[in-house]
């Protein structure tokens, strides 16, 4: 089953992770031929449902965290619930299209797969993504990122963590692909927009529960002279996708 790891800092969550590009969702909805019903699946903040409401009739996402979805955006058509990936109340051929956004690497995939074939239709696209690591428009602050990253934090990541660092290359996938594609997100953010990001990562409330303060209390100095005030610069999030879709096997015919 998937890890609760966001529970503490939800609010934080809600607040300060990248919003997902609508290109991003043009091309997978672009896939989708009945647009009736979408599974959000691990939604957090649901800023992927809050996007696919304005595409599909009902939206449904799920979470493992009641405190991720008492900050979860609301609209009229999605429906919150909580519920794990692997195992969902849901009817079998239920929706169109199930979406995992930057969560999949949490999961039992082999669970999740068999889940996802029951509850889906025939045919239904099945969309999971995740944006790796942070570049700016900044060269000192890239190598202070990189420092905080691969120095200080590293050590605290679940080992899921390196899925996400692999751009979803070498995750179990095993619906029938559809081309796959990259994306960004882009955003031009302050200081406190970026330190907000950080705080919300696993490794930092993790890294905190054990040493007692923020680990960006080590890059602070440095950080104030590369950014100063509230200077805003460009933040830009690689996203990388895989897609495709379900083929359900035939019922045998008894004769």
């Amino acid at each position: 089953m998937a890890k609760d790891l966001f529970t503490n800092q939800a609010s934080g969550y809600a607040k300060y992770r990248p919003r997902y590009p609508i290109e991003l969702f043009e091309y997978i909805v672009s896939f989708v031929k009945n647009k009736t019903t979408a599974w959000d699946c691990a939604t957090g903040n649901g800023q992927a449902a809050a996007v696919l409401s304005s595409y599909f009739e009902k939206v449904i996402a799920t979470d493992i965290s009641a405190a991720q979805l008492e900050n979860a955006i609301q609209k009229d058509n999605i429906t919150y619930q909580i519920s794990p990936a692997e195992k969902t109340p849901f009817a079998d051929s239920s929706f169109d299209l199930v979406t995992v956004a930057t969560a999949y690497h949490w999961f039992n995939w082999e669970a999740f797969y068999n889940e996802v074939t029951r509850v889906g239709k025939n045919n239904a696209v099945v969309a999971i993504w995740a944006y790796n690591t942070l570049n700016t428009n900044d060269e000192s602050l890239n190598k202070l990122y990189k420092y905080l990253y691969e120095k200080i934090i590293r050590p605290y990541w679940e080992p899921e963590r390196k899925y996400v660092d692999e751009k979803y290359e070498t995750v179990a996938f095993n619906f029938k692909p559809l081309p796959s594609k990259s994306f960004y997100s882009n955003h031009q953010w302050t200081k406190d927009q970026f330190k907000g990001y950080i705080e919300t990562w696993s490794a930092v409330q993790k890294y905190k529960k054990l040493n007692g303060d923020s680990p960006i209390l080590q890059i602070a100095e440095e950080l104030d002279k590369t950014w100063s005030g509230n200077e805003k610069k460009e933040i830009s999030f690689p996203i990388h996708l895989r897609i495709g879709h379900i083929k359900k096997q035939p019922e045998e015919v008894s004769i």
